[in-house]
């Protein structure tokens, strides 16, 4: 009896141990900010995007909340009744990853139609969404930031909107609302190939990715 309740507590406080013990999985993300407690490296998903084929053959309609905390503890929430359609990633892409809706980009993808379509917060800040949220679907580093290069150089963007009904200030202009960035540059597929080999070889970070992609744009 006494020995079984010394490996009873014994189990306890393996237990207790393993409880407390912080999880390997987590890590800060570029630039020293914590993660949120609980969430691993890439951040976590809450819900599974269930969405349903619209009669225009283009849309599909969300029939579930997707919710997806990122590594910094921002949420982002694709609302039931959201229209997705692939649309925020360049169609070239397409058959680069396979389909915006297929396989591991699925979730991701999602949510960068919403975040773009939503236009509340900057597109730099939706386009790192896009690539933890695809690291966190288990898409491979090279894929993700070959991804995240091509949105940052060749993705529909647009100044940063207003908050409670107040302009803002963005790159020295007073902005009274969300615009959109004229962008007559086509994708390359050229680059976003020349740029797959340098995230391979030098494994940048995304910081000198986006530094890339800006200077290519002029």
């Amino acid at each position: 009896m006494e020995y079984r309740k010394i490996s009873q507590l014994f189990v306890f406080f393996v237990a207790l141990f393993a409880a407390c013990a912080p999880d390997k999985d987590q890590a800060q993300v570029p630039g020293g900010d914590q993660v949120v407690p609980g969430a691993t490296k890439w951040g976590f998903y809450n819900g599974e995007p269930v969405t349903k084929w619209n009669p225009d053959g283009r849309t599909m309609t969300l029939l579930t909340e997707l919710r997806y905390t990122d590594p910094t503890g921002n949420v982002w929430v694709a609302p039931i009744g959201s229209l997705v359609d692939g649309a925020s990633i360049p169609r070239y892409l397409w058959s680069f990853m396979g389909g915006p809706f297929e396989g591991r980009y699925r979730n991701a993808s999602v949510l960068h139609d919403v975040a773009y379509g939503n236009q509340k917060r900057p597109w730099q800040d939706c386009d790192r969404m896009f690539y933890y949220a695809m690291r966190c679907s288990g898409v491979s580093a090279v894929e993700a930031k070959t991804m995240f290069y091509a949105l940052y150089r060749f993705g529909h963007h647009w100044k940063f909107p207003i908050r409670r009904a107040k302009p803002v200030k963005f790159e020295g202009q007073l902005v009274a609302r969300a615009e959109p960035i004229p962008r007559a540059i086509p994708v390359n597929p050229a680059e976003i190939n020349q740029a797959r080999d340098w995230i391979s070889s030098d494994d940048p970070s995304l910081e000198q990715i986006e530094q890339r992609a800006t200077t290519e744009a002029w």
